[in-house]
């Protein structure tokens, strides 16, 4: 059975950081490149960060680049969101994500989604 589950959300003040992680299980986690998408309320799911399988590539949003790093450990089967400056349209719900290709910034390619957690920036 595939699992996604992310934490590591919470509420944070502006200027402030928080890191997310998402683990995984039930699929071969080193051949999937793994995303995080963001969708606030009244919006689309929107493409935040991924990473390929070898963890050597990534790309962003433009919106996050410089403030935002994904990263993972293949050996716990594991991804991360450091959230850096962060702001308050930040505000999301975000939900990591595995798929065969890199990059892939459409939400419909992907395999296999998390339940999300929920990230609150205060101004």
């Amino acid at each position: 059975q595939v699992q996604l589950v992310e934490s590591g959300g919470g509420l944070v003040q502006a200027g402030g950081s928080l890191r997310l992680s998402c683990a995984a299980s039930g699929f071969t986690f080193r051949r999937y490149a793994m995303g995080w998408f963001r969708q606030a309320p009244g919006k689309e799911r929107e493409f935040v960060a991924a990473i390929d399988w070898t963890e050597s590539r990534t790309y962003y949003e433009d919106s996050v680049k410089g403030r935002f790093t994904i990263s993972r450990d293949n050996a716990k089967n594991t991804v991360f969101l450091q959230m850096n400056i962060v702001k308050p349209e930040d505000t999301a719900v975000y939900y990591c994500a595995a798929d065969l290709q890199f990059p892939t910034v459409v939400a419909g390619s992907y395999d296999y989604w998390g339940q999300g957690t929920q990230v609150t920036v205060s101004s």
